[in-house]
């Protein structure tokens, strides 16, 4: 299996970085083929701006999902947009690993996103019309491969609790494990996440260690997050909303696009 890991931490040698570490070990052990995409090492660059599309003329207003479109058909995205793409298209397991800052990813992480994931790339594919409104939410470019987060949090873990004041942390993780990864396409697994990371004691990164790597063991078994497809017959088009009668007992709001 091709695994890609997309690293969101300014500092290697932080307990990301082990856990980084862990993830490498143990895929190689089980013979994976691991690539490693590390922004902050790479300087990736965050935002989307004018230079990202090559043939948009100098006194052109920019229309980004337009130029976006026409450089990706034309294949003159930049070169660091490209090797990136190509490795999401090389992988069969794509892990995000990242801090949870401000209750989401780091700027860099979703400025990886902004500009990697292209119109006709990851949005904007498939047929639209009033029968159907793309090839997305479990289709699309990256149908077939799995994809999970593998996230740390300084708060307690009953903090992101059902009750927690931070929110639940699956729904914290949604506009991520739902609109970044399931929108394209991928199967996504249960998210990976370790808390109270600021006050780890060397014990206590040692059971958060053993805990993922019995994670990265069965990552190719684990039963993904039981998100409704777009185009299964669960939703009206074009209008894109649940059809009545289908959500589960006392599910509101995320809840109301999984089935168990």
């Amino acid at each position: 299996m091709n695994v890609l890991i997309v690293f969101a931490h300014p500092e290697r040698q932080s307990l990301n970085g082990a856990l980084l570490d862990v993830m490498i070990s143990e895929l190689e052990a089980q013979g994976h083929k691991v690539q490693i995409s590390d922004l902050y090492a790479m300087q990736w660059k965050a935002t989307v701006d004018r230079n990202d599309f090559p043939l948009l003329p100098p006194d052109e207003r920019l229309k980004v999902a337009e130029a976006s479109a026409q450089n990706f058909a034309a294949h003159q995205l930049t070169e660091d947009v490209q090797a990136e793409q190509e490795k999401l298209i090389w992988a069969d397991t794509v892990i995000l690993q990242f801090p949870l800052w401000w209750f989401g990813m780091p700027a860099i992480l979703k400025g990886w996103v902004d500009r990697v994931y292209a119109c006709g790339f990851a949005y904007g594919v498939g047929e639209h019309s009033n029968k159907r409104w793309g090839d997305r939410y479990g289709e699309g470019k990256m149908a077939g491969k799995r994809a999970m987060l593998v996230v740390t949090a300084g708060g307690w873990q009953e903090h992101y609790s059902q009750r927690g004041i931070n929110g639940p942390i699956d729904d914290l993780l949604f506009p991520i494990t739902h609109g970044v990864l399931f929108y394209p396409g991928f199967t996504v697994l249960p998210s990976f996440v370790a808390y109270r990371v600021d006050r780890f004691n060397e014990q206590q990164f040692d059971a958060t260690a053993q805990e993922l790597r019995e994670r990265i063991k069965t990552i190719e078994s684990t039963a993904p997050i039981p998100y409704r497809k777009q185009n299964n017959g669960d939703y009206i088009i074009p209008e894109m909303e649940l059809k009545a009668g289908l959500e589960r007992p006392n599910a509101t709001g995320f809840a109301l696009h999984r089935k168990e």
